[in-house]
């Protein structure tokens, strides 16, 4: 019988998308079938860059080329950036699952699951940018996703904080914004698509929030005073814009956290 983490590693260095998608729902299922051991006994590798493409190029944030959403391409190009996202966030749920074996059993559950959702949501946004003559890696992208992952790297609590609290749960914030400018296209089958991956983020957001205050609970901190001084320390901010306070509190945040955050948001863009 394979070890888990053995095929976690696989599908984490792979490098081509569909196949990284394919491994990634297999392992859910071999997973589940109870047809792979879970031998903790072995250290995670350190793996500073996962598997992925040649294309798209990776560049700066600030130099992603922007681009007119009436034109065919401009559009593609957004539907692009989402193909993206969903494409780290598979190595960034694999990486949780690999990398932090000191945690419990369902910690790995759960995020092989968050793992095959991402997967999922790659596969079904790449047949919507094929449906539109362009396909995975035909814009330039930036490595900010993976970037946060590495340096959250040595610590499940900070990763915890970071990744779902912050840059995921941004995803319930703008795709109902996103859906909406597809609507007006006419896109409604990029809409079904947006529905399902805004529905999923919800319980990947809910996941994140589960294992911070559980690791928070473990260590005897603070978990919102934590969060805030984390923000301060990586300079990160968790609003920006439209924020969706039903599908945040949904996904685990309180309405006292966030009225906190609010608060703590507006006099640290003011300082």
């Amino acid at each position: 019988m394979q070890n888990l983490y053995t095929v976690l590693q696989t599908a984490l260095c792979e490098t081509n998308p569909v196949q990284k998608s394919e491994l990634t729902i297999d392992l859910f299922h071999q997973f589940h079938s109870g047809s792979l051991k879970l031998d903790k006994s072995t250290p995670a590798l350190d793996i500073p860059i996962a598997g992925r493409p040649a294309k798209p190029e990776l560049v700066a944030v600030n130099q992603v080329e922007k681009r007119k959403l009436t034109t065919a391409e401009g559009y593609a190009a957004m539907l692009h950036a989402i193909c993206h996202i969903e494409f780290n966030a598979i190595n960034l749920a694999l990486d949780a699952a690999y990398r932090f074996r000191s945690l419990p059993d369902q910690f790995t559950a759960d995020w092989l699951k968050v793992a095959k959702e991402e997967a999922e949501h790659f596969s079904l946004m790449r047949g919507r940018l094929l449906a539109h003559g362009f396909d995975y890696g035909d814009f330039s992208a930036h490595g900010h996703l993976w970037d946060m992952a590495y340096k959250t790297a040595f610590d499940p609590l900070l990763r915890m904080a970071l990744v779902p609290r912050v840059l995921e749960a941004r995803g319930l914030d703008v795709t109902p914004a996103i859906r909406a400018k597809v609507e007006q296209r006419g896109d409604l089958e990029t809409c079904a698509v947006l529905d399902i991956i805004y529905r999923d983020e919800v319980g990947h957001v809910k996941i994140g929030n589960h294992w911070y205050q559980y690791l928070c609970e473990q260590r005897g901190l603070e978990p919102i005073e934590l969060f805030r001084n984390l923000l301060r320390r990586f300079d990160m901010f968790i609003f920006r814009g439209y924020v969706n306070l039903d599908a945040r509190e949904q996904a685990g945040f309180s309405k006292f956290e966030m009225e906190m955050l609010e608060h703590f948001e507006q006099s640290f863009q003011a300082a």
